[in-house]
């Protein structure tokens, strides 16, 4: 099983698609390294997220006890405080740090309201590549504003001998807004074939199925519905800062139990959790966030038979023919137009939120399609 757990929604981005940054948590309330203990050995992947979670102060702590807990320990950062991920990859070098950057140079710092953002985040792999890091990643939202710059971004990473994913924008409880949609499907959707075929191309396998999962990143971005069910509650959950745990980081509804005050076990298989499953078989977002997307890699023999199709087709120098993999004429209408502005140097005053307020309710139908 995987689980993302959000250490905090104090965060030093200012994103326009997410706005966390103006409802952070208070520390003292942030989920302790005492409750995260309760989690069980043996899980699959935990992702430490945000909010940003460098600025916990007790963030090579929980990595010290949460690095034995599962096969990979990633943290997603947007990578501006570099001496704290040093450390960690000093100590333990196979934590995967994954980066966020939405653009190259203005680009990325006017999505994601920081200031000098890029050149920080350059210098942050540097000196993460120079500690001892294995495993380096970039991540992208996918949206209107950096669609041209997809691939661009992709040979960064690989520059930077990292590996690069890439998201569809979506909406989920914990952003305060709803309007997280595309302009123009189409060609945001378009927009990923570069990327996939020059996946395709890479040496790295991980890079061609990756390929394969973005032809269902495509389908999302027109609105199709989803070809797998989704595993959330099952295959994987996540915790909120104050240990509350859901089925899924989507839909405040499906909450499952809270860790301060329960055992892993009675959260997991107590009659919230059964209740939560129940939903998510009906549900009908078609959500494509990171922590669902790699659910849909884990049946590997359909992606297997599509890469080797690929690459025979590709070593005879042809190309996927995305029109007939993807249906370009099932486009679903916004519900909602988008209103996304930059942060970058505006003055805001965050209002806290604590665990009482139970936040969440108004985000309950932002939809995903």
């Amino acid at each position: 099983m995987d689980l993302a757990l959000i250490l905090t929604y104090r965060c030093n981005s200012r994103c326009s698609t997410c706005h966390v940054w103006q409802h952070p948590t208070l520390p003292a309330e942030e989920v302790a390294p005492a409750v995260l203990a309760k989690l069980p050995n043996g899980l699959g992947r935990i992702v430490l997220t945000g909010g940003e979670p460098t600025l916990r102060a007790d963030l090579e702590e929980i990595v010290d006890g949460l690095r034995p807990k599962a096969r990979r320990l990633e943290i997603a950062t947007n990578g501006l405080q570099a001496d704290k991920l040093e450390r960690i990859v000093a100590k333990h070098p196979d934590v995967r740090i994954r980066v966020s950057i939405d653009g190259l140079g203005a680009r990325n710092d006017s999505i994601r309201g920081e200031k000098g953002g890029f050149a920080r985040k350059q210098a942050a792999l540097r000196r993460l590549v120079a500690a001892g890091a294995r495993h380096l990643g970039l991540a992208a939202a996918l949206q209107d504003a950096n669609a041209d710059q997809l691939l661009d971004l992709y040979r960064m990473a690989g520059e930077t001998g990292g590996d690069f994913s890439v998201a569809a924008l979506h909406n989920g409880f914990r952003f305060h807004k709803i309007d997280n949609e595309s302009a123009n499907r189409v060609r945001l959707a378009r927009a990923v074939q570069p990327l996939i075929v020059a996946r395709l191309k890479s040496r790295r396998p991980g890079d061609w199925f990756r390929a394969h999962s973005e032809l269902g990143l495509m389908r999302k971005i027109l609105g199709q519905p989803r070809r797998r069910p989704c595993a959330a509650g099952r295959g994987f959950a996540v915790v909120d800062p104050w240990g509350r745990v859901y089925a899924c980081p989507i839909r405040p509804d499906l909450e499952i139990g809270d860790l301060a005050v329960q055992s892993w076990r009675d959260v997991f298989n107590g009659p919230q959790a059964a209740e939560a499953r129940t939903r998510v078989a009906r549900c009908t977002h078609n959500c494509w966030p990171a922590a669902v997307a790699p659910d849909a890699r884990r049946s590997r023999l359909e992606p297997l038979a599509w890469v080797l199709a690929r690459k025979l087709r590709g070593a005879a120098g042809g190309r996927p023919d995305f029109d007939r993999e993807v249906d370009f004429a099932d486009v679903a209408r916004s519900p909602i137009v988008p209103r996304r502005e930059s942060w970058l140097g505006k003055p805001f005053r965050p209002t806290f939120q604590r665990k009482t307020e139970r936040p969440y309710g108004a985000y309950n139908n932002a939809m995903n399609k």
